[in-house]
């Protein structure tokens, strides 16, 4: 009998998953019965961004996260596909920190070249799994949101590869509820040219309030305040942006901090992170994870330890993204298929026990980039997909980091070298802080306004189609 996988989410891991049986295919080898179920109508997830807040057209809770005008606060040397580089898809070297647009166009790039597309049913939310321990066989209810109609699926192997970017962790601040100005959750925030202006308050200090507070900056804040609960990120902030400790309590729209000082505020953005939540599973095949970089109960960070006909792709804190998943998928695959076989019950805990402590002992960025490195490694070693000099990647991301420290508004500027081909990105042109156009086209072309619409098109189109 075929072995049949049902796979859900066609975001960044969901399509790693499929590309990895695409691989193995085009290897000569007899792949199973796929089925891919993604809500959205395209997919990418989280890069396939919306205008949209709260429900999308169908009344469904909206996926991603990204808003216009993000660019890439990571190199794009460190999450670069070792099969399909950025030279091969654009056809000539790009700059290192490209935009929103650019990358959602690379990640579809390698699938496009495939015939993978046709597992994938989109417009269709998971709605409800179970488990037949007699049967181990997992039913997987979906339903088509266009028409409301719902079916069920029966599947050997399950893949959840949902990510955990798209449920709010919302706390509650005394007084919150009669700010008069804007409060919202980084998850539905869609842009800062409406902070123009404005005084703005970041309750929260990781990737996302550094990076929307650093966009109101940007677009023209009167000035930004991030509100940190343990620690301050402690970058060289521009003139209008300080750090404060955590709020304790508003009052109308003066915000009181735990150091005794208080400031009169314009908005509110919560950076307060993401839940892992599943509500398509029941509890017990559900995870249940802080955002760390090696979640319990996962061997190998990806096979559920209860059930291994489950598995999970980026369910972890991220240094390493798109190659992460890949190797993640690749692994996944050759356990589906026997390739890899597991060990026992007793082994597979002892071996997260092992990275738990790993993490435990962990003790800056620096040495949290060498411990995904050495466990990206270790998928990679136990399959067939394209190793790549985790070594240089590892100390490109620390290469990043002193970059930030030392210039949080200019180190996109900078230009890496690429681990698989070797190319030095091209420098952009235009700075980050004034470069206000983050369309594909404009990344492509550059700022002249002197070539006609249709040659930048067709230029443009030429080099997406490589």
């Amino acid at each position: 009998m075929t072995l049949r996988v049902g796979i859900i989410g066609a975001g960044p891991s969901g399509m790693a998953q499929l590309r990895a049986f695409e691989s193995a295919r085009q290897n000569g080898a007899e792949i199973p019965h796929i089925m891919c179920f993604e809500k959205q109508d395209d997919w990418g997830g989280q890069w396939n961004s919306s205008w949209r807040t709260g429900l999308d057209a169908h009344g469904e809770p909206i996926h991603s996260s990204m808003y216009r005008h993000l660019w890439s606060n990571g190199p794009k040397e460190c999450l670069e596909f070792s099969d399909y580089s950025f030279d091969e898809h654009f056809g000539r070297a790009i700059s290192s920190f490209p935009p929103r647009e650019v990358l959602f166009e690379y990640i579809k790039g390698r699938v496009e070249k495939s015939d993978v597309r046709k597992y994938v049913q989109f417009q269709t939310a998971a709605r409800w799994v179970s488990y037949n321990e007699l049967t181990q066989e997992f039913t997987l209810t979906v339903e088509d949101l266009p028409t409301g109609s719902t079916s069920e699926h029966i599947f050997d192997k399950l893949v959840v590869s949902t990510g955990h970017f798209s449920f709010p962790a919302a706390p509650e601040f005394t007084g919150i509820n009669s700010f008069p100005g804007e409060v919202l959750h980084a998850h539905d925030f869609r842009g800062a040219e409406r902070f123009a202006g404005k005084n703005i308050l970041l309750i929260g200090s990781s990737y996302s309030a550094e990076d929307i507070g650093m966009q109101s900056h940007k677009m023209g804040a009167a000035s930004v305040t991030f509100s940190y609960r343990s620690a301050p990120m402690g970058f060289d902030w521009p003139e209008n942006t300080v750090e404060r400790p955590l709020v304790t309590h508003f009052d109308a729209n003066t915000a009181h901090f735990s150091d005794g000082s208080s400031g009169d505020f314009d908005a509110v953005v919560l950076c307060t992170g993401y839940q892992h939540k599943y509500p398509f599973l029941p509890s017990d095949l559900a995870l249940k994870s802080k955002n760390v970089l090696y979640p319990a109960n996962l061997y190998k960070g990806v096979v559920w330890q209860q059930n291994t006909n489950l598995f999970y792709l980026g369910a972890q804190d991220q240094y390493y993204t798109f190659n992460m998943f890949d190797a993640q998928a690749w692994f996944a695959r050759d356990v589906m298929t026997g390739a890899v076989e597991l060990p026992s019950l007793e082994a597979r805990e002892a071996d997260i026990e092992r990275w738990l402590g790993l993490q435990a002992a962990l003790l800056d960025h620096n040495a949290e980039a060498d411990f995904q490195s050495e466990y990206l490694r270790e998928l990679i070693a136990a399959t067939d997909y394209p190793p790549f000099d985790l070594a240089a990647v590892s100390q490109l991301f620390k290469d990043w980091m002193g970059h930030k420290a030392t210039d949080i508004l200019g180190y996109r500027d900078m230009s890496h070298r690429s681990v698989v081909t070797g190319t030095l990105a091209a420098k952009h042109h235009t700075r980050w802080l004034n470069a206000m156009d983050d369309s594909l086209q404009r990344y492509l072309q550059g700022p002249s306004q002197d070539v006609d619409t249709a040659t930048l098109d067709a230029v443009t189109a030429e080099a997406i189609s490589r």
